[in-house]
């Protein structure tokens, strides 16, 4: 699914050289290789803020913290997502109120939010599934209309871009309140562990999520805010360096694979293709098809006998899992849970492994 190995060859000796520099100056939390990354990443989205943390549940849980939210809040985000989502809320004591999402781009539904919408609504917590922006404008709209705040989940989207009504364009994350994300090693923009960020445009929000990441505390030994401890490690910092430089070339190479795929599986009737949002790029996290007349184990063991990977994200939704006991329903979040399947999609993908995988595909689906 993922070949991260073949990666790193191609940036060795970059790679290599940032963890000489971390490892010769013994500054392995919150060195100077942290603030430079961080600032790199800033130029590169066009965000004022960006706050490195340990990993993108944490980014999410500061994120949430920073707002000022209660025990209780509600925040709306979709049932069809990983679970850190929602896990990030539910662990403040906030209420995750799960919503159906669109059937072509599998995002958020926009009219589901409006009709989940209560008094004790305070968040709207978009996620940027498989790699497209949510319906920002709208969302944006609605947060305006209600008051409430907006936190991105954009863990799959880093680099995705929007387009407004106006033509301009914001990257994933950097649009709502804050923006939040993972650095996850599969991740479009992975380090080899865990990792994670925040961005904003708020200088008080940014100021905020700092404080909170390092145990509520701006100055040392002196604690205003109940905090956490959370930051990105100078390593994996080193290593996000050096792949941010190349980012812009990983997204084509997935755009490429997806057009490959796009075009070798079009016209079967067995298989839905990827939707693509007409105001977001997408820069494939996943390729993420629908079946429609057969059987998906059946067609994941074929595939996996002529040594193709898949996977499933997700099989069972949130508002369907014990821990969240949702009441809403969701029916496009059900019918996607029984029908989805992720192809291989990484960087370093082939002609000949594509042409194998759409191969191996179109046979398992026909028998």
């Amino acid at each position: 699914m993922v070949d991260l190995q073949t990666q790193y060859l191609h940036i060795q000796e970059d790679v290599d050289a940032g963890i000489r520099e971390v490892l010769a100056s013994a500054a392995f939390v919150k060195g100077p290789k942290v603030r430079t990354f961080a600032e790199h990443l800033q130029t590169w989205l066009g965000v004022k803020h960006v706050i490195p943390v340990g990993n993108g549940t944490d980014a999410l849980m500061i994120a949430f913290m920073s707002l000022g939210l209660h025990r209780g809040d509600e925040v709306i985000t979709p049932s069809f997502t990983f679970v850190a989502t929602a896990e990030a809320a539910a662990l403040l004591g906030l209420k995750p109120v799960l919503v159906d999402v669109d059937p072509r781009t599998f995002n958020i539904d926009v009219e589901a939010i409006r009709r989940a919408i209560t008094p004790r609504t305070k968040a709207l917590v978009p996620v940027h599934l498989f790699g497209q922006c949510a319906d920002m404008q709208s969302i944006m709209q609605i947060a305006t209309e209600y008051g409430l705040r907006v936190v991105e989940d954009a863990c799959q989207a880093i680099g995705a871009e929007y387009r407004w009504s106006d033509g301009h364009t914001t990257k994933a994350g950097c649009m709502g309140d804050l923006g939040c994300t993972s650095f996850f090693p599969s991740k479009n923009l992975g380090c080899y562990g865990d990792g994670g960020a925040i961005f904003t445009n708020d200088d008080e929000l940014a100021a905020r999520a700092t404080q909170i990441a390092n145990h509520g505390s701006m100055q040392r030994y002196h604690h205003d805010l109940i905090g956490v401890n959370s930051r990105l490690d100078a390593l994996q910092a080193a290593v996000l360096d050096a792949k941010l430089p190349h980012l812009n070339d990983y997204t084509a190479a997935r755009q490429a694979a997806a057009a490959y795929y796009d075009e070798h599986l079009a016209g079967n009737e067995q298989l839905v293709l990827p939707a693509r949002d007409p105001n977001s790029t997408h820069v494939f996290h996943q390729y993420t098809v629908q079946l429609k007349h057969c059987h998906r184990d059946h067609v994941r063991e074929a595939l996996a006998a002529e040594g193709v990977p898949t996977m499933v994200y997700y099989p069972v939704p949130l508002h369907r899992q014990p821990a969240y006991q949702a009441t809403l329903p969701c029916p496009v979040a059900e019918r996607l849970a029984d029908s989805v399947l992720s192809l291989p999609m990484h960087t370093e993908l082939d002609e000949e492994q594509l042409q194998h995988i759409c191969a191996s595909l179109l046979r398992a689906v026909t028998h």
